[in-house]
This record gives structure tokens, sequence and C-alpha cells, in this order.
């Protein structure tokens, strides 16, 4: 749609007058050139120019304008680029996600932009899947509540409040579970793991009142989910009761034809598709097989115009919504807010409370002003590795770009150490980030024997989709041999930092290095908080938000795995460290029964014995002893609180626990809980371990039926 940086004009007439399209996504930037990357302004500029073509000519209705803004306005020049949904969620405090979805809706409306593609709400059960760094984690609950969050920071008001956009939750459903971790790979799941796992962070977004959905690739147990009446129809808008649009992932239908072998050709996917579910919307580039198709099947009978007028309705309720009838335009007032103080301040401060220690033999870190460290590795000094995917184009940044793509729009861990130590850090590559080969491996060992410290930071290249399919979860050969190379020859204190979108495998790294920090994507503006991590300023407060596997054959490793099942990963979900000495103690329930209509609290003690003062999460979870018919978990997060402590300072934390937190569904679903004793468990896999037992009553009585395709 864009030459040479202007509007195609002739193009955008064609497709509204003859392609009758609504809507418009992406950017023009996705699509080649070096340093291609629009200001809310420039991006502003196309946006009217398509909005005025609209209204002008065919059938003169204001167009929708959908866009990644998945961590902040990704995509808008100056826009705070925000950590990774992974990142966001290892705060363990939903107000981060809220915030990332606030300004993320005010710097995409700047650019004439009204539809995000985002929360991302798979629950990213297989670790090797590219897509896991989209995601909250791998645990239902933390996804919903981080997803509601996102949902009311993204939409806000959105029907009178103009700085606000519909949020679209993605990608509907299973996608998070591919069998082998390939993105596209087949997902066999069980229609009661499919209901108890899966489907909940949806129907918390649901209940959010989330405007919009998107229909994922996904092929469950050989079935496409973009022709399911079953996913779309009976599940979705009957038992989870969606009422929003529903999308497409980028060219689903048509993939259904050339690439899955699900239909014949692209008009027998286009009939599946609108006979058999609710679907709205197909997503594509500049394909006009859906709507040609759907012309052909109505004036043949194969598909009613009643169906069609469904999904007009619903986009037209949705146009409504956004005030597009009366403000199609962009808002130049929001456009001086993109990028503001505040904003990257929020961003960091998300960093500063998800970065997770996850080791600090012999108290190594924080470092002291006066150790002579040598940085080393390739994340240490690269702003697009601390972005990964869907950071400025779709893959991140073009190796051509680099980091000079950013314009002063960011900062990295070396940046962040100079501004913290008021000097110029000793650096060296050590290694590239392909890990092809090590870089003056003599050098580096000779400067690494004159330090006192040495600090590694590993991690990946930016990918998203097809392209982060991997075959192992072990982090590159070279990588992993610049940490025994270094740690073997110096004899020095080793603190490694993990910048990377999914848990990668480390080997003998947790037994070889003396501190270890998993900092995720942070994000364009991660270096800062990082560096203030390392050097004591502010208190690591993230905890893991998945199960971090020990070996390949747990890359599918989560709490919620039946309970016989062995539960030794490498760390476990929700574990973390500080430098704080916070103990756990007294916790209480006010009865020792639970039954539908009685809520029950769980209160437990929290004292911080310093040195530092500690923000400290603390998280509430169930195990039932036995489940009649069906294997329980081995543990289900149920509720999480994320609390300040100062040096010295007590709390009591209360949880309120209902009957119906037993179970994720309510007695018109499912499910299977026996009156049996039931476990409540806080920080289980931490430092707190701490256990009382309830005994449901008459559970059995309100939890009726599991529900049936």
């Amino acid at each position: 749609m864009a030459v040479r940086g202007e509007l195609n004009r002739t193009a955008v007439e064609y497709w509204i007058d003859e392609g009758k399209v609504g809507s418009f996504f992406d950017t023009p930037a996705n699509h080649g050139g070096k340093y291609n990357w629009y200001s809310p302004r420039t991006f502003s500029a196309f946006t009217d120019a398509v909005q005025k073509i609209a209204l002008e000519r065919g059938a003169k209705i204001p167009v929708i304008w959908g866009l990644n803004s998945v961590r902040g306005a990704n995509y808008i020049k100056g826009g705070t680029v925000f950590p990774a949904n992974i990142a966001t969620a290892a705060t363990f405090d939903p107000r981060f996600a809220y915030d990332a979805g606030r300004i993320a809706a005010k710097d995409t409306r700047a650019a004439g932009v009204h539809w995000a593609f985002g929360p991302a709400l798979d629950v990213a059960a297989n670790k090797l899947w590219s897509r896991t760094y989209e995601s909250f984690g791998d645990d239902p609950h933390l996804t919903g509540q981080m997803g509601i969050a996102s949902v009311n920071g993204y939409q806000g008001d959105y029907k009178h409040d103009r700085s606000r956009v519909a949020a679209c939750m993605t990608n509907f459903i299973g996608h998070g579970y591919p069998f082998d971790g390939s993105d596209r790979a087949n997902r066999h799941i069980a229609p009661n793991e499919l209901l108890e796992y899966y489907a909940p962070p949806f129907r918390a977004a649901i209940n959010a009142g989330v405007a919009t959905a998107m229909v994922s690739y996904s092929i469950i147990n050989g079935e496409p989910v973009v022709m399911s009446h079953y996913y779309l129809q009976k599940l979705l808008r009957g038992l989870l009761e969606f009422k929003g649009a529903l999308s497409t992932g980028w060219g689903v239908i048509n993939k259904q034809a050339a690439n899955f072998s699900t239909a014949a050709n692209v008009e027998q996917s286009t009939w599946a598709t609108l006979d058999r579910t609710s679907l709205d919307m197909s997503m594509v580039a500049d394909n006009r097989s859906f709507s040609s198709s759907a012309y052909e099947l109505v004036s043949q009978g194969a598909i009613p115009e009643s169906r069609l007028d469904e999904s007009v309705a619903r986009i037209l309720q949705l146009k409504k919504d956004l005030g597009l009838f009366e403000s199609p335009f962009a808002d130049p007032t929001l456009q001086v807010t993109v990028g503001s103080k505040q904003d990257v301040e929020s961003a960091r401060n998300s960093v500063r409370e998800s970065v997770t220690l996850l080791k600090n033999a012999n108290n190594v870190l924080p470092l002291r002003q006066s150790d002579r460290v040598l940085f080393v590795g390739p994340t240490l000094n690269s702003t697009r590795y601390m972005g990964g995917g869907w950071n400025v184009h779709w893959m991140g940044p073009t190796d051509a770009e680099g980091d000079a793509v950013y314009q002063g729009f960011g900062d990295t861990i070396l940046q962040g150490i100079k501004q913290v130590t008021g000097a110029v850090p000793h650096y060296m590559p050590g290694v590239d980030i392909d890990s092809k080969a090590l870089i003056d491996i003599d050098a580096v060992v000779a400067a690494a024997k004159n330090v006192d410290k040495i600090v590694i930071g590993l991690g990946e290249h930016s990918y998203t989709q097809d392209f982060g399919n991997i075959g192992s979860l072990a982090l590159p050969w070279q990588q992993l041999n610049l940490v025994y190379t270094l740690a073997k020859a110096a004899k020095k204190p080793v603190v490694v930092v993990l910048v990377q979108g999914r848990p990668r495998g480390l080997a003998e790294i947790p037994n070889i290095a003396d501190a270890i920090i998993n900092a995720y994507l942070p994000g364009a503006y991660g270096g800062l908080p990082i560096a203030e991590i390392l050097y004591g300023i502010t208190n690591p407060s993230g905890r893991l938000p998945y199960t971090y596997p020990l070996s390949e054959s747990q890359a599918s490793t989560t709490i919620w795995q039946p309970s016989y099942m062995k539960y030794n990963p490498q760390w476990a979900f929700g574990y973390g460290l500080g430098y704080s000495n916070v103990t756990y103690s007294n916790l209480t329930l006010s009865s020792e029964s639970v039954r539908p209509g009685t809520p029950i609290t769980a209160t437990v003690k929290l004292v911080n014995h310093g040195p530092y003062a500690q923000r400290e999460a603390v998280l509430l979870f169930t195990h039932q002893h036995y489940r009649l018919g069906y294997t329980p978990e081995l543990f289900n997060l149920r509720a999480l609180k994320k609390v300040s402590l100062a040096v010295g300072e007590a709390k009591v934390v209360v949880f309120d626990i209902k009957a119906e937190h037993l179970s994720f569904w309510d007695r018109n679903i499912t499910l299977r809980i026996e009156p049996a004793p039931v476990d409540i468990a806080i920080n289980p896999f931490t430092q707190a371990n701490i256990v009382a037992v309830v005994q449901p009553e008459n559970v059995s009585g309100y939890i009726i039926k599991q529900f049936t395709a």
C-alpha cells in the first residue's frame, strides 16, 4: 500500500471500490526498507488518507485499522516498547499489564489505529514454542489475571474514551501446546484439559468485556479451529458467551488448503468456515478470495445471506463503539504524549519487578561499586535483543538496522551500567548471538583473570512464529562454552544474565555460575533496570511465570500436570529470590470446611528481616488429594498478591477462598471435585512452604456435569 514511503492511493481506491474491504491492518513499515519505522504523525498521515478515501468511495463507511500493538505501541516510532508479556507475568502484579495496555492504546490511537491484537491468552505449556514470550506463562490463573488487567488497560471506557482501543484476545484456543514445539504442529489436547486449563484465561477476558477475538491457526486433535463448530460456536459463542467480533489470524482460511490439507481449495475452506462457525473477518494481505468466495456462496444459496448479516452487524457495532462514525481520524493531541517520560518510567518499573534472580551463591550479587567487573556476551550491548519479536518490526529490527533504528528510544544493559556506576564498563563481546564462534577468547580470558567478577549476558536472536522454531531447548553451544571457558580459566565469580523469550536449556551453567538472573525480554528500556538490580539499587522481586525445564523431556512440564508425576524441574513455577530474607508463618484458615455460598479466608504472616526493602509475591495454591475418575493436578494457582515490605516490617496477607475456586468452572459447566481433602499452600516452591488442609462439604452437589461436545 506504500510506495517509496508514500501512500499508493490507486491501490487503496481499488480495495475500497472493488475489494469492498472494511478494515486494514499491519504497517507498511513491516515490508522492507532500512530504518523503516513510522512516527505517529507519519503513520496517521497514512491512516487518515485511507479513511478519507473510504468515506468518499464505495460504501462510504469508515474502516477499522488493526495493529499488533502487543507490548506498547511497538510499531509506532517513539512509542514505549514494554517488556514482552512473559516478563510482565513475572512481576506477578497485574497493574503492569494494565499500564502496558493503557499506554499501548494511547500511542496506537495517536497513529489513527483503533484495534490492538492483544492480549495473547495462550497457556504456553510447551516451552519449545516460539511464541512463549508472547504469552503470560504456563499457568491458567496467572494468565487470566494478567489478561483481565491487559484488556482493561487497552479498552478502559473505549465506547466513550477515544484514547482507548478495542482489545483482541488471541489466539483462541489451545495454541500454546504444539505437540513437538514447532509453531504449527498439531495440538493433542483432551477435551477436559482444554476446558480446565486452556479456556479459563479466555473466559476471564470475556467476563472483562474484551471487544474482539482472534482465531489461531491451531489444529487440535486433527481438527482446524477455524472450521470447528465445537470450538467457535459451541465453546466460544455458547459456553463462554463471547458476543464480539471474531477474526482469523494471518491467512488462516487460505492456509487450510495451501498448508494444512483440510480443504480442497480456498472456496471450500471459506464455505466450511462460514457454514460451521461464527467467524466475522478473514485477515489476509492483498487477497480477495474470502470476499469473492463468500459472495459466490451466497449467490449459489450455499450460505444464507443472513449469515453474512450477523457478521456485518458485529463489525459495524464495533466501529460504532469505537466512535468511527463520529471521529474516524487520528487525534493529533495524543501524538505529543507518545514516548513521554512517564511512559518510559512505567516500562522500566515493569522490568524492575519482573527480573528474576534464580541463584545467588555466597551473595555474589549485588555488585559493589568498588568491584572490578568484566562484562561479556552479546545481549549486554544490544537493545534489539532485549526487545525480541514484535518490536519495531514483526521480527524485530533487521541485521542491517541493528540498534541504530531506535535512535535513542531505548538503552542497553551496558548503558544502564554506565548510568548507575558513572564509569564506562569494561566490555568484550566474547561470542556472537548466533554462537558461530567465540570472539577473541584469549584476550577475554586474559581480561577475566584481572577482575573481581565476570558478568556474562546470554540469550536469543529476535524471532517470532515459525522463524523461532527450535529442535532443542539448549542454548547454542558456544554461548554455553563461553561460560565454561571463563569460569575454568579465570576462577572468578560468574554472574549469568539471560535475555531470552523462553526458558533455554543451561546444561551445567546452574552448577558453574555463582549467580543467575532471568531478564526474559525486557524491552527497549530494560537496560537501566537490569543494571540497577545488578548493583543493588533495586531488589529483584520477579518470579518464574513458567516451570523452567531441567531437560528436554520436561519441555511440557507444568504444576498442573497429574499429581502422580514427578515434578523436579530446574526451577519451579513461582520461584524467585530477592536480596532480603522474608519469612512466612502462621497460615490460618477461618474454617476447616468450605462449601458453595460460604467462602473462607486464609491468612499468612510475612516478615522482612532485611537488609533491603522487598516487593514480595505471595501465591496461594490448592492441591486435591484425590478426584474420582480423573487425575488431580499437582498444584493449581488460585490467588496472588504482591505486597511491599520495608526492612523489619511484618504484614498479614489475606486471601478469600470460595468453593468455586476449587475448580475453574461453575456448576453449569463441569467438573469433578469430590468432597476430598484439599491442601491450601502458600508459595510451596520457594523458601516458604506452608500448607493447611480444608475438607470441602457438599462439593459434589454443586458441580454436576462435564460439558461435552
